[in-house]
């Protein structure tokens, strides 16, 4: 079930789900694409601005929240080892809140630690939004606070390796970095369907642009 899924393959699976989806190629798009930079923080596929400048990391939902996850990793230990896990692969471990409610401030964690992935799955968190902020801090990771509200218009999944985009708090997109969840072995169509999922449950756009080489 590790299998990669095609283009085509993950169109299909979200018009099913009554999206607009279409490939794009990373040419298209050549101005915004930027190649990771391990100083970059692995952060949440959030569109808004935030108070954080280390820029060029991979986007999962939640940061590093969406490898605990897709794994099944409930408790604050296995938290700690994924941080180091992330650290360890050549990217800074983040998770984040907002400025109008602190850690649970991420849609992503809110979403999972409420039971909302309950009937798909996934087992719920044994720790609660700032329990697991002072563990990723712990263990050698990093917490960024967004700000404004959202306003995403499209989701970007993106299978071009090393390479992302970054969050334009003005004209606001949610950011699926594809490839880093072949990196860390997660289950890639169960990680792509969660995320689909998790923008449906937050009333985002479903509208999408899947790029490629």
């Amino acid at each position: 079930s590790h299998m990669s899924l095609t283009p085509d393959q993950i169109v299909a699976a979200l018009q099913e789900r009554g999206w607009q989806a279409e490939i794009v190629t990373e040419f298209s798009l050549l101005n915004e694409m930027v190649d990771v930079d391990p100083q970059g923080i692995l952060k949440c596929v959030d569109g808004r601005g935030s108070d954080n400048t280390q820029f060029c990391g991979p986007k999962m939902p939640g940061g590093i929240y969406a490898i605990a996850h897709n794994r099944g990793v409930t408790t604050l230990e296995g938290l700690k080892q994924i941080t180091k896990e992330v650290a360890s692969k050549g990217h800074v471990p983040s998770v984040h809140g907002d400025h109008s409610s602190d850690m649970l401030g991420c849609g992503f964690f809110k979403l999972w630690v409420t039971g909302r992935f309950d009937d798909m799955g996934y087992p719920r968190p044994q720790f609660d939004a700032d329990q697991g902020a002072k563990a990723v801090e712990n263990a050698g990771g990093v917490i960024e606070m967004h700000h404004g509200s959202h306003a995403e218009k499209v989701v970007y999944i993106n299978l071009v390796e090393n390479k992302t985009l970054e969050p334009d708090e003005d004209d606001q997109r949610f950011i699926v970095d594809g490839w880093a969840a072949g990196k860390f072995g997660l289950d890639v169509p169960k990680f792509l369907i969660a995320a689909a999922a998790t923008v449906e449950m937050l009333g985002g756009p479903k509208k999408a642009k899947i790029v490629i080489p």
